[in-house]
């Protein structure tokens, strides 16, 4: 079995010949009740002020949004103890708000959009691998942010995706209230329901900020999951290339 491997910025991505392969078509869910994209932006613009790092309010529902949700932050703040009304703390339910708007926009996204009109007729049989795709993500337990790096791979069945839709399809599933179990698994039922492959692969590692600054306070601590579909369930080379390809130098 043979394999090469480039970088593209964001990720490696190698391909990998796979012997033995046979058609598979499988049905998948994206997820429940889509937001569409451009009805959320008519609502919230985007900014690139660092201080907000979040879409600004752009319509009257947006701005009534906007405000109830500063108003929930500023009581946060004064259950804990702390003057809202201080200097340090005064703009602090605006940036949060905004932060929080940012950090979830992935509710507002959906996986055929972000992929778009990207996926090619080609006669690639072999293992496509995108891998150390960056992500950041909420924990939907203790609202904590997790992070780390998606690795992808998916074996052709007459159809190519573009390489950089992929980390698209990570920010669609990872800018929400996740749990990683779940961001596995949508990540491979997105790419099997977009592309219907012969074969997909998704291994997530992340590092889990509740379980590191507080709880267990375990710093070293790493979550790895899996999700494997077609021919990288059922075929065991298939399946060793890409865990290998997968953890290589991780």
């Amino acid at each position: 079995m043979s394999s090469t491997k480039a970088s593209n910025g964001r990720g490696s991505v190698s391909s990998v010949a796979v012997p033995g392969l046979t058609p598979r078509t499988a049905s998948g869910t994206l997820h429940p009740s889509p937001v569409r994209l451009d009805e959320t932006l008519d609502e919230f613009g985007e900014s690139s002020d660092d201080d907000s790092l979040a879409p600004y309010p752009t319509s009257p529902q947006g701005a009534d949004r906007q405000a109830e949700f500063e108003g929930l932050v500023r009581r946060q703040l004064e259950l804990l103890g702390e003057d809202a009304g201080r200097d340090g703390l005064m703009k602090t339910p605006e940036r949060v708000a905004k932060s929080l708007a940012w950090l979830t926009r992935g509710y507002a996204m959906d996986a055929r959009q972000a992929i778009g009109d990207a996926v090619f007729e080609e006669g690639h049989e072999s293992m496509v691998m995108v891998r150390d795709i960056e992500l950041y993500s909420m924990c939907e337990h203790h609202l904590l942010p997790f992070f780390g790096r998606a690795h992808i791979a998916y074996i052709p069945d007459g159809r190519i995706v573009g390489l950089s839709k992929l980390p698209r399809l990570v920010e669609v599933f990872a800018r929400r209230l996740q749990v990683q179990e779940r961001l596995t698994e949508q990540l491979a039922s997105a790419i099997e329901e977009v592309l219907r492959p012969k074969g997909v692969g998704v291994v997530v590692e992340a590092a889990h900020l509740c379980m590191m600054m507080r709880g267990v306070e375990k710093q070293n601590s790493k979550t790895i999951t899996s999700a494997l579909r077609g021919q990288f369930r059922d075929c065991p080379m298939t399946r060793d290339e890409f865990l290998r390809l997968a953890h290589q130098g991780g």
